[in-house]
């Protein structure tokens, strides 16, 4: 029991620190869900119908599932005096606020820094934007639209049609920039006892993504073009179809990859061939290689080439879905998929499991501390945390302060 609760504790260095989050959507929740599973108590801070995300359809319907493990719910109406003392009361109980609103809309509320630092000055407070202080601070942005005007869908498209990554990508990338900077605030704080402002955004978040095309272009003076045309750096970085219908990519990306390639494959005229010693050599016989190499392929079934090119060491990967993720053998048997209980929609009170956060300490995973809130499922807990009483705590549910 002891070393189950150290392995706990390893993996969640979080312990103690709380965290108010006044968020929505993606960005921000993402934030939340990473302190969450790091072992921060997270209070969500929901509107009285509960936060909209819960509702969404079509490609957000899995938006409020993924980003709010590890969290409790308190539902608040923030427009009312009252709720707005609670709001206050929760955050200066806390380490750390979290907000993604509209630019101005935590300053109508009085919840902003500028107007939070001076009664708590240790307080770490972060803004998931849509962009950083300059010309476009107050504009409104989305994931979607900083992926177009960043260059990030016109290279994940075709050279007439720009098309965004097939995830929230922005949004999540954001919210992790967001964690960098609030633990960085975290660490300056144990030497200083000062908080700080810290803000993270989508669009530069964007062109940091993108860097690597920028680097590119000004290595090589040439405009990068999308992905999807790219000339590849190496000759073999392809999708295999097999006589099943199966698909399989398999990239060789070094000279070494190359031998043992044609050591499992028993090509000893290629492994002798000086011209296809180097991978520079390689590209230049592209032409001829794949060819020859789909021929290779194509007779063997999945299971049997995958084990060979496991066996040789290989990068390679079948064309999954997400969904396929669900029963991925090694997922499952390492337990990187949590269990959570649906909260809304037609399958509201069914299980279903979902990726952990993907880091490690030591051997041990985050675990999942409480499971997804349905809204104001913890109003009297965490106001009984302020000092309210049950009678304080009832008269703000009837006086439609708290959802009920």
């Amino acid at each position: 029991m002891a070393g189950s609760r150290g392995a706990e504790e390893q993996a969640a260095p979080l312990r103690g620190i709380k965290v108010v989050e006044f968020t929505h959507m993606v960005m921000g929740p993402t934030a939340g869900v990473i302190l969450g599973d790091l072992g921060a108590d997270v209070i969500k801070v929901e509107p009285l119908k509960g936060d909209n995300t819960r509702r969404l359809k079509g490609s957000g319907a899995g938006y409020f599932p993924m980003y709010n493990r590890n969290k409790r719910s308190i539902a608040l109406d923030l427009k009312h005096p009252k709720g707005r003392d609670v709001a206050l009361q929760l955050i200066q109980s806390a380490d750390i606020v979290l907000e993604n609103f509209r630019t101005g809309t935590m300053a109508k509320l009085g919840l902003d820094y500028e107007s939070l630092k001076a009664d708590h000055p240790s307080l770490i407070y972060c803004s998931l934007k849509g962009f950083l202080s300059g010309p476009y601070e107050n504009r409104v942005a989305l994931d979607e639209v900083t992926q177009m005007m960043g260059g990030l869908a016109y290279m994940t498209g075709l050279p007439d049609r720009p098309l965004r990554a097939g995830s929230s990508i922005i949004d999540i990338t954001g919210g992790m920039f967001g964690v960098i900077a609030i633990l960085s605030a975290l660490h300056r704080r144990r030497e200083t006892g000062e908080g700080a402002h810290v803000t993270s955004a989508l669009f530069e978040t964007t062109a940091f993504l993108v860097g690597q095309h920028m680097a590119q272009q000004a290595v090589s003076g040439d405009a990068p073009p999308p992905m999807s045309v790219r000339q590849s750096a190496w000759a073999v970085y392809d999708i295999f179809e097999l006589d099943s219908g199966e698909r399989l990519f398999v990239g060789i990306v070094s000279d070494t990859m190359w031998q043992r390639f044609c050591e499992e494959f028993g090509l000893e005229d290629w492994a002798a061939d000086a011209t296809l010693a180097s991978n520079a050599g390689r590209v230049m016989a592209r032409d001829s290689l794949l060819p020859a190499i789909r021929e290779l392929f194509t007779p063997l079934s999945l299971a049997e080439l995958s084990e060979r090119l496991d066996r040789a060491g290989l990068p390679f990967s079948p064309i999954n879905t997400p969904g396929d993720l669900f029963d991925d053998p090694h997922l499952t048997a390492s337990g990187g998929l949590l269990p959570v209980h649906l909260t809304e929609g037609d399958h509201a009170g069914e299980q279903t499991t979902l990726p952990r956060l993907p880091v490690e300490f030591g051997n041990h995973k985050p675990p999942l501390h409480r499971d997804l809130p349905k809204t104001g499922a913890d109003n009297a807990e965490v106001l009984r945390e302020l000092g309210l009483d049950d009678e304080a705590i009832s008269a703000l549910t009837s006086e439609g302060v708290l959802g009920d």
